[in-house]
């Protein structure tokens, strides 16, 4: 049983890790992802501080859940591109084009 509580630490920090260093790099956006990853990491993270009596990291770790899924919540309505699907690109100080544009002076040649 104890093999199991030290694989829940490793498998959390794992996690975590694993999430930081791929949002930091810019491969993954602070997103869902990165959000779900640090719930599951610090939940991980509980069972083995629990189980060492580390409660300081133990403690710190249900804050750390607890933002996670403070964000996911609020992330729940969020639409996020599926795979493959393109999303237009707002440069600065270009105007948004993505809607109806109007027609102004239309000429005709005769």
């Amino acid at each position: 049983m104890e093999l199991l509580w030290e694989a829940a630490g490793w498998g959390g920090a794992v996690a975590i890790l694993s999430a930081y260093l791929a949002v930091s790099m810019g491969w993954l956006k602070a997103g869902k992802r990165f959000q779900s990853a640090n719930l599951i990491g610090a939940c991980a993270f509980i069972v083995n501080g629990v189980f060492h009596g580390a409660w300081p990291s133990v403690v710190t770790n249900v804050a750390w859940f607890l933002i996670s899924g403070v964000a996911l919540f609020r992330m729940r309505a969020v639409h996020e591109p599926a795979v493959g699907e393109v999303q237009p690109t707002q440069l600065p100080g270009v105007p948004d084009a993505t809607g109806p544009l109007p027609i102004v002076g239309v000429s005709r040649a005769v």
